[in-house]
């Protein structure tokens, strides 16, 4: 045994170890660049140079929606824990459990109250970190919850979706979402509520065939992969090269799928001036006399 080589040189390095956090850096997938993860949070979680529009948490897609990132927390209902006993590699129960430790979150939605431009907002948000934003009983019940908290504050009704489709654990009662959502928007569409959709990357599956595509006016982040079957499947199937950026944002608003494309910078006030268009309500500033809801900061 080399006692220098073995022993002290080890512990030394041990003594003068310096800790970094894991993320303190972040490696942009476009250019490959290597970014400051302070500098990337600061820009709204795109990367400063390329513009590279990241995924964002759900808390996070709030505080960059709401006026000074305040808002009031809306409480949504409780589903049914793995109805159909499922298992895969692991049992669907402890698959939740890692999910709600990693993220922090209950399940892959989150709904807020507050004011976006200055104009009363029911905000919902997909988090794609929640087991890929899968649509599940808990996100169903979440979606409903906001079209309803829209129709007691009459407010529009904004969703951010982030989804790989509906949670196959759930089986047939993951699909049965796709009708209770759909019949959730009829009724903001009776009340005259605007319901808008904001789609991020990526928007798939049975999230797009159902409630990601019912908007009055959808808006997509730039560079967005939205579609139902991704491109890889779709190639294989029919055996084709598709067209370059095919089910990118850019290309389905030029194919006349979304309606525009928007800087993640820009969608506070793109939403504003949308709902203040269709629900005929005054500019900034004119109905100065409007008292404001109290709104609490939302930390995690």
């Amino acid at each position: 045994m080399n006692w220098i080589s073995e022993v002290v040189r080890p512990r030394i390095k041990t003594l003068f170890k310096r800790e970094s956090p894991e993320n303190l850096w972040i490696k942009c997938p476009d250019s490959g660049q290597m970014v400051f993860h302070k500098d990337v949070e600061a820009n709204g979680f795109v990367i400063p140079g390329s513009d590279h529009h990241l995924r964002v948490k759900a808390p996070d897609r709030l505080r960059l929606t709401f006026d000074e990132g305040k808002w009031l927390d809306v409480a949504l209902p409780e589903a049914a824990v793995d109805p159909l006993k499922f298992r895969d590699e692991k049992r669907y129960v402890d698959r939740l459990k890692d999910a709600r430790a990693k993220t922090g979150a209950a399940d892959a939605f989150k709904v807020g109250y507050g004011r976006v431009q200055g104009l009363p907002m029911t905000v919902a948000v997909q988090d794609f970190h929640f087991m890929g934003g899968s649509l599940g009983m808990a996100a169903g019940e979440a979606f409903i919850k906001g079209a309803e908290t829209a129709l007691e504050k009459k407010t529009p009704y904004v969703v951010f979706a982030a989804s790989g489709g509906a949670r196959m654990q759930e089986g047939i009662l993951s699909l049965m979402q796709l009708p209770r959502t759909t019949v959730a928007i009829r009724r903001l569409q009776k009340a005259g509520l605007p319901y808008f959709v904001v789609l991020t990357n990526p928007t798939t599956g049975g999230v797009t065939a159902s409630y990601a595509m019912l908007g009055d006016i959808h808006i997509a982040e730039p560079g967005a992969l939205i579609g139902f079957a991704g491109p890889r499947v779709i190639e294989q199937t029919i055996r084709e090269k598709l067209p370059e950026g095919f089910q990118r944002s850019e290309y389905l608003r030029d194919h006349g799928m979304v309606d525009m494309v928007v800087h993640r910078h820009d969608i506070p006030a793109t939403l504003a001036r949308l709902a203040r268009f269709l629900t005929k309500q005054p500019a900034p500033g004119a109905n100065a006399t409007a008292e404001a809801e109290p709104l609490v900061h939302e930390a995690n």
